[in-house]
């Protein structure tokens, strides 16, 4: 039978203690609350997706690239609170060799998501599909919006849940250097 004594909860405490503040400091240093990193980095899963056109993709093809992979709906509203900063995030990274992939679980497909962008005037961001939420699942995402940060080497190294502002100048620079590799 372990017993708990007052040294062993406050030592408990202080580690816990010590484990918060370096994840806060690691989110204030990311600009981009609630932004965790991946220690170790992952591989990505070998997953299809689809684009507008039907046609199957992985983001393995991306590898070389750095991507910033957010899963996504059209009735999620922190989804589409975040989408034109996304865009946004899509035009000022795309000289930088940058994808910003936003993959919907819209199970309308390509058609409800090209119309909600076309009413909303989002451009620069592609009509990608992960209808079925298996790339969502092999990520193990808890909800929608999640977005995972992918270095050129094809691992994943940063994960964020919820809804962020991706064009800030802090969350640019950010995804810059967790995608550098």
């Amino acid at each position: 039978m372990a017993l708990i004594t007052r040294r062993g909860v406050l030592a408990a405490g202080g580690t816990l203690a010590a484990g918060l503040a370096a994840r806060k400091q690691a989110q204030a240093a990311s600009g981009l609350k609630g932004l965790v990193m991946l220690d170790p980095p992952e591989p990505v899963p070998d997953v299809p997706f689809l684009d507008a056109a039907g046609k199957e993709h992985r983001l393995s093809e991306f590898r070389g690239r750095g991507m910033v992979v957010n899963m996504w709906a059209t009735w999620c509203a922190p989804c589409v609170a975040e989408m034109p900063s996304l865009a946004a995030l899509s035009k000022t990274l795309a000289p930088d060799d940058i994808a910003v992939l936003p993959l919907s679980s819209d199970r309308g497909g390509a058609p409800v998501v090209k119309a909600w962008f076309d009413e909303r005037e989002i451009g620069g961001l592609p009509v990608l599909l992960d209808p079925k939420g298996a790339l969502a699942r092999a990520w193990k995402a808890r909800g929608i919006p999640t977005t995972v940060v992918v270095n050129r080497e094809g691992m994943a190294v940063a994960r964020l849940e919820g809804a962020a502002d991706w064009d800030s100048p802090d969350a640019v620079a950010t995804v810059k250097r967790l995608t550098a590799g």
